[in-house]
């Protein structure tokens, strides 16, 4: 364990055993994720599940952006609220659910709406963001800003039966951001899961990985997956992982 890092407290070491264990997490990289602060931006489908395993693994400090109250029909899929949270802000919903999963954590809930005014100051001053926001104009204010404040990016998305997630630092001359795969399509009207539906489960299982991501970049297990995109289909139950090249001429990153 490294000197002058946050020391785990016997609750701590207790709670995190079974990461501590692992040699590739161990002790340091517990720390590591201590000391860490992670934004979620969206706490809906994708950012439920990532928000409760970020919360359960011990992220020290983690922002979760969302303006929307939770609905009826959010919960067959946004797990981490219950019904008697219909009408309350997801904001405040998740904060309550949160801090009962996980104590240890400093949670810091913004009921505001991320636009190209307030990105850089929502997402400034984290160490990894996570955006699970449902559109496109939304996701290129997230890329940009990450790419402006020298963050690396863990985006999600899911349709129907098939999700993506991809880890992104167009902050780098070596990777890639999200618009060298998606372009820049502030204009792009998209569609929304109230249109064409989404299977629950699904948020769950990419929310999920969304999360061992972000824990993957923090703690630096495994083999790094910035510049890679995975595919999942859940119709067929099959996924594939692709390399995005950084584009030279991208509009938002290139060089």
């Amino acid at each position: 364990m490294s000197p002058g890092g946050p020391m785990l407290s016997d609750s701590e070491l207790d709670r995190y055993q079974r990461h501590i264990v692992l040699k590739e997490v161990g002790g340091l990289g517990q720390m590591k994720l201590k000391a860490a602060s992670v934004a979620v931006v969206g706490a809906g489908g994708l950012g439920s599940p990532c928000l409760q395993y970020l919360a359960a693994a011990g992220v020290g400090r983690i922002s979760f952006i969302d303006d929307d109250r939770v609905s009826l029909s959010n919960l067959q899929r946004q797990t981490l609220f219950a019904t008697s949270d219909i009408g309350r802000t997801k904001t405040e919903a998740a904060a309550e659910r949160l801090a009962a999963l996980n104590p240890e954590v400093m949670l810091n809930p913004v009921a505001e709406r991320l636009t190209a005014h307030t990105a850089e100051r929502l997402l400034g001053g984290h160490d990894v963001i996570a955006d699970g926001c449902d559109n496109f104009a939304t996701r290129s204010l997230v890329n940009r800003a990450a790419i402006k404040l020298g963050i690396p990016l863990v985006s999600a998305a899911i349709g129907p039966f098939e999700g993506q997630l991809g880890v992104f630092a167009g902050h780098r001359a070596d990777a890639p951001c999200w618009a060298c795969f998606a372009g820049a399509p502030e204009d792009r009207p998209g569609t929304s899961c109230a249109d064409i539906g989404v299977l629950g489960a699904l948020a769950g299982l990419i929310g999920s990985a969304q999360a061992l991501e972000v824990l993957r970049l923090v703690t630096d297990f495994g083999a790094p997956q910035t510049g890679r995109l995975w595919l999942f289909e859940g119709l067929s139950m099959t996924s594939r992982s692709i390399r995005v090249p950084k584009d030279p001429a991208c509009a938002v990153c290139g060089v």
